[in-house]
């Protein structure tokens, strides 16, 4: 990532130190980069298990409010298992930078995108660091990427409550997390886990997304429990959390995923779930 740009009275200015100069200076030294973002909400995605979907969440939450014409960036804190870019199709290998940080690549559709991947050789090169070394990244995603102006900025957590979540949780000026689970009891343990860290921590919940919640059938449209019978309104009653939608199980999403083509996907659950998104949080300030 780029270095911090060490111009103290340019900082000192920014906050109306008059008389200020580099040998006197007694604001600490802050980075310009960054400095012209103007970010409205700022949106985890989380879950304490792995494998139910997060990743999927997010896109298709990123896809849905760029399409009501939401400006949107999507920031991959999940640096271990980083599949963001993959699933929009981006590559890396050719980052532009300005002053203010690095410029993160656009979809098809405009979406702005960051991630680990998009600064290695090659999207399965392993990235071997302790937690530490992870926290720091997601710090310098936030810090010195050139965002600019956007209405939502989606975090893709990865899963679990451990160094990364935390660092997320109390680093970046959250507005609002959103759980995903899935039908399976295992995984509605976990989720609960995890709504207990945020409300630890006081992250606002705006709701809970049961992903592969049933599937339909192909032939008589009905719906099929395929991971078995949904609990979420029951296990979101319990936490005190709104329900935010259920998805379905797709095969056509995934074979678009795997395509880096997300942006085709057309499903009236997930406009609707952007649309209660948006409605709970809205970009516009009160």
């Amino acid at each position: 990532m780029l270095a911090a740009t060490k111009d103290k009275c340019k900082a000192c200015s920014a906050v109306g130190q008059d008389g200020c100069s580099p040998e006197n200076c007694n604001q600490p030294e802050k980075s310009l980069l960054g400095s012209l973002n103007q970010i409205k909400k700022v949106v985890a995605v989380m879950s304490g298990k792995g494998g139910v979907g997060k990743s999927t969440v997010t896109s298709l939450l990123a896809v849905g409010l760029n399409r009501m014409g939401y400006k949107v960036g999507v920031l991959d804190s999940d640096i271990t298992g980083p599949s963001i870019p993959r699933i929009f199709g981006i590559e890396g290998g050719n980052l532009q930078a300005t002053d203010f940080g690095v410029m993160p690549p656009l979809t098809g559709g405009g979406i702005k995108i960051i991630s680990v991947n998009l600064f290695l050789p090659s999207e399965d090169e392993p990235v071997i660091w302790r937690g530490p070394l992870l926290a720091g990244m997601v710090k310098q995603f936030w810090e010195e990427t050139d965002w600019r102006d956007l209405d939502y900025l989606l975090v893709d957590l990865p899963p679990g409550t451990g160094d990364v979540p935390l660092t997320v949780m109390q680093s970046l000026p959250l507005d609002g997390i959103v759980m995903v689970s899935a039908p399976q009891e295992l995984v509605l343990m976990v989720v609960k886990k995890a709504v207990k860290m945020a409300n630890k921590l006081g992250i606002p919940i705006v709701g809970m997304v049961e992903n592969m919640s049933y599937a339909r059938c192909p032939c008589c449209n009905e719906k099929l429990e395929l991971f078995g019978a949904s609990q979420a309104r029951e296990v979101a009653g319990q936490m005190n959390i709104p329900l935010l939608g259920q998805l379905p199980w797709n095969p056509q999403l995934g074979r678009l995923m795997d395509q880096g083509k997300v942006e085709e996907y057309m499903d009236e659950e997930v406009a609707q779930l952007s649309e209660e998104l948006a409605k709970r949080l809205p970009p516009e300030q009160p």
